[in-house]
C-alpha cells in the first residue's frame, strides 16, 4: 500500500475514533435552553391560566408573559459532540452540571423543590397583587418542613400555625430561628402552636382558630458548616387566607421566577382597562409578599424565547439587567425593575407610549 494511501487511511480511522468518541464519551455539563412562554391573561392547555372567583374580573388585552428555561434532566449524561453543539448554538447554554443539580440532587429531588418554589411563588404574587391593590389578606407564621431524625420530628408538622416560641409572639418567619438560637443545644424549647388540622377546620368554617397548645422540644446542636447553635430541624414560612379565590392554571412548570408576571397579571384582571395598552410585554422575577423582585437563572434563554414569541419589552430583575443586556435579541427593549411597584410604572409608561421614560438595562447593571 502506498505510504500516501496509508496516511490518509491512517487519518480516517483516528477522525472515526475521536468521533465515536465524542459520541460515547459522557461529559459533566448539562444543557439551558429557552423554553415554554405562556401568557398570563390568556388560556393555556384550554382554560385560563388566572382564574379568579368571588370577585368581579374585568376584560383586558394584550400580553404578560412569564418566561421558562428548559433544563437537560438531572440524569442525563451529555456526550462531547453535544457539549460542544452546545457552546457554539446561540439559543442555548451549556453550563456545569453541577450548577443546575449541586450535591448530587436526584431528578426526583429537584422536581419536588421546583414544585415547592413554585407553588410559593404563585401564593406571594397573590398577597403582593391584592396589598397593591388594598385587599385585606391575613397572613400567619406556619412550620414549612419538618426534617427527618430531628428533635421536632413527631413533635411539629407541617402546616402548624406557630403563634410564639418560649412566650414571644412571633410576627414573621424569621422570628423562629431567632428565638430557638437563643437557646443553647440540650436545652428545652416551647412552642406555641395551632394544630394543623385544627387551622384547616378553622379556615373551613370561616373562622380564627383560637385554642393553642404548647410543645416542648429538646434543642440539637447543628451539624452545617456555619456557627454551632440550637437547631429543632424545621423551616418556618408564611401562609394566607384571601378573601376571593385565585386559582393559578399552569401544570409542568417549576421554580419561583414566574412570580412577577402572576402577580401583574392578577392585577390586571382586577382593574380595569388593560395594563399593557394592548403591547406584548414578557418577563421574569422572583416577587415576595411585599412585592420586592428578586433575580432568576437562565435570563438569557428567557429574553430569547421571549422575543421568538413576539415580545416587545422584556420586565428584567434588576439584579439580571446586566447579563440580559450583554446578548438583548434584537427588537426586544429591556426594562429594568426591583419592585412590583417599578413594573405598575413602567407599564404604565408603555401604555401611553412614553418609551424613553423607560428604566434601562445596561452592561452595568
Amino acid at each position: 500500500m502506498p505510504r500516501r494511501t496509508a496516511t490518509m487511511l491512517a487519518s480516517t480511522l483516528m477522525l472515526i475514533a475521536l468521533l465515536c468518541a465524542g459520541v460515547f464519551l459522557p461529559v459533566p455539563y448539562a444543557e439551558m435552553s429557552p423554553g415554554p412562554t405562556v401568557n398570563t391573561l390568556s388560556e393555556h392547555d384550554g382554560e385560563p391560566v388566572l382564574q379568579i372567583s368571588g370577585r368581579g374580573t374585568y376584560p383586558t388585552t394584550g400580553h404578560l408573559n412569564m418566561t421558562t428555561v428548559r433544563v437537560t434532566s438531572a440524569d442525563y449524561r451529555m456526550n462531547l459532540v453535544e457539549a460542544v453543539y452546545g457552546w457554539l448554538a446561540h439559543d442555548s447554554k451549556v453550563v456545569p452540571h453541577d450548577t443546575l443539580y449541586p450535591d448530587g440532587k436526584t431528578e426526583e429531588q429537584s422536581t419536588q423543590e421546583n414544585a415547592e418554589e413554585f407553588s410559593q411563588s404563585q401564593e406571594s404574587a397573590k398577597v403582593a397583587a391584592l396589598k397593591e391593590l388594598g385587599i385585606p389578606v391575613r397572613s400567619w407564621v406556619i412550620v414549612s418542613t419538618v426534617l427527618k431524625d430531628t428533635p421536632a420530628e413527631g413533635k411539629l408538622h407541617a402546616g402548624d400555625v406557630i403563634k410564639a416560641v418560649d412566650g414571644t409572639t412571633v410576627k414573621q418567619p424569621a422570628d423562629v430561628a431567632r428565638l430557638v438560637t437563643r437557646r443553647k443545644p440540650g436545652q428545652d424549647v416551647v412552642f406555641t402552636i395551632v394544630p394543623a388540622k385544627d387551622q384547616a377546620a378553622a379556615e373551613k368554617e370561616h373562622r380564627t382558630a383560637t385554642a393553642t397548645q404548647d410543645v416542648t422540644i429538646t434543642t440539637a446542636r447543628s451539624k452545617d458548616s456555619g456557627q454551632k447553635r440550637a437547631i429543632v430541624g424545621i423551616s418556618a414560612g408564611t401562609d394566607h387566607t384571601f378573601p376571593f379565590t385565585i386559582d393559578i392554571k399552569l401544570a409542568d412548570v417549576g421554580g419561583p421566577s414566574a412570580g412577577l408576571m402572576f402577580a401583574l397579571g392578577i392585577y390586571d384582571k382586577l382593574t380595569p382597562g388593560s395594563l399593557t395598552g394592548g403591547k406584548f410585554v414578557a418577563g421574569t422575577g422572583t416577587i415576595d409578599d411585599q412585592g420586592k423582585v428578586g433575580p432568576i437563572g437562565g435570563i438569557e434563554m428567557k429574553t430569547a424565547g421571549a422575543r421568538d414569541k413576539g415580545a416587545q419589552y422584556f420586565l428584567t430583575p434588576a439584579d439580571n439587567c446586566a447579563a440580559a443586556a450583554k446578548d438583548t435579541p434584537s427588537g426586544l427593549r429591556l426594562v429594568k425593575v426591583g419592585t412590583l411597584d417599578d413594573a405598575l410604572d413602567a407599564l404604565a409608561d408603555i401604555r401611553s407610549g412614553k418609551v424613553a421614560d423607560l428604566p434601562k438595562c445596561t452592561t452595568k447593571g
